[in-house]
């Protein structure tokens, strides 16, 4: 494997390289990243290691070089769901980090070709709910959408999107106050903030105990689509979104890297906005598990050690989070056996109470029904139509053509 070729410690750009000014590539700073399913992708391409005997070794090397995070120690003055609440429950988030894992700031080619830009603020803008039920039930992956308003554990009401950046950004001008001047002692701590507090909305939201956190940021997924040699999707229709920079004709076609980017982005020229991009990162993440779990990428070294360097440069997991013990409880999710599906919603063009947001409204009894219901179905029985209104989707095969 040494003479194969990795990934690059950026995504490959033919572009020529532009070095911005010092004063334009601040250490830490964010931009809101829309929707994508980056945090699944990172995971189940992780599992799919684990769950392999040609990579038991390579499985070895991600577990052990993987960064954690203690986002699951939460305060012992804030009230938890039960443990034992019918099914174990992790937590994907992805981050629009427009840093590296050591928290430097990314090269401004590296951001044209990812198709965004250095701005200031972080958003959590992936929020998937992975629930596998203790009776053997099929394993639900269920989205959050980021603009569905909930109480914040901060006090008041806000986008669930939000949680993290504003938890991170407190606690960053606290450290900053006591004096804290070391910077990356203050990325650290006030990117735990972030993760416990968004950890706390999540289970209070839908009263489900979150047992597992795995996070992926912006890099990683370009590096993993990269490493795969791109993910084959379809449309209906033609498309495109400068916001995004989609460009997509009708039809199957391979995506990776900024395009991939692109095509998980994309809410505008698309009928039903956030809930049909839900439906096209379903869509990805369907394609992405068949790929990752064919033989042709498991028994292929070069790519094998793609995907280990490219999971090295961007999961994060909480330290309890065993991969190859996860694999083996959630063999539907390692075999593409899971159901995608999305919370029940009362409207996606609703108002915040100021007026001033665009939100997703939701009944809060109605979502944690619905989370329970998918913890009591028992085994074999599929997924079926979702309680209130919920959209869902099966997992094929292989690729389903979607908006």
């Amino acid at each position: 494997m040494d003479d194969e070729p990795k990934p690059t410690p950026y995504p490959r750009s033919t572009a020529p390289a532009e070095e911005p000014p010092a004063e334009e590539a601040p250490r830490r700073r964010r931009h809101p990243f829309r929707a994508t399913g980056k945090a699944v992708v990172a995971l189940v391409s992780a599992l799919a290691l684990a769950a392999t005997g040609y990579a038991w070794a390579t499985y070895h090397e991600v577990q052990g070089n993987v960064h954690t995070t203690d986002a699951l120690d939460l305060p012992e003055d804030k009230p938890a769901p039960p443990a034992d609440d019918g099914g174990d429950d992790i937590l994907l988030v992805g981050a629009d980090a427009r840093t590296d894992m050591q928290g430097n700031a990314l090269p401004l080619q590296v951001l044209k070709t990812l198709r965004t830009e250095q701005t200031s603020g972080v958003n959590t803008d992936t929020i998937i709910v992975v629930r596998i039920p203790k009776n053997g039930a099929k394993p639900f992956a269920v989205s959050i959408p980021r603009d569905t308003w909930i109480d914040v554990p901060r006090g008041g009401q806000g986008k669930i999107n939000s949680v993290y950046g504003l938890a991170k950004q407190a606690k960053a001008d606290e450290l900053r106050g006591r004096g804290k001047r070391d910077s990356a002692e203050v990325e650290r701590d006030s990117d735990q903030a972030g993760r416990q507090a968004l950890v706390q909305a999540v289970q209070d939201f839908t009263q489900v105990r979150i047992d597992h956190y795995a996070e992926v940021n912006l890099l990683g997924f370009y590096l993993i689509t990269e490493a795969l040699g791109g993910v084959e999707v379809c449309l209906n229709h033609a498309t495109e979104d400068k916001d995004s920079g989609a460009d997509f004709r009708a039809g199957v076609q391979t995506v990776s890297g900024g395009e991939a980017l692109s095509f998980v982005r994309q809410r505008k020229n698309l009928p039903r906005g956030d809930l049909d991009r839900i439906v096209r990162q379903q869509a990805f993440l369907s394609s992405a598990l068949h790929k990752v779990l064919s033989a042709g990428v498991l028994a292929n070294p070069g790519t094998l050690g793609d995907l280990t360097d490219a999971l090295h440069r961007s999961l994060v997991l909480d330290p309890d989070f065993d991969l190859l013990q996860f694999a083996d409880k959630a063999k539907g999710l390692a075999s593409g056996d899971v159901t995608f599906t999305t919370i029940p919603v009362i409207t996606i063009n609703g108002r915040s109470p100021d007026g001033e947001q665009s939100i997703v409204e939701v009944d809060p009894v109605a979502v944690r029904q619905f989370f329970a219901g998918l913890a009591g179905r028992s085994p074999g029985s599929g997924g079926g139509a979702a309680p209130g209104g919920a959209v869902v989707q099966a997992v094929p095969a292989g690729v389903t053509c979607v908006n």
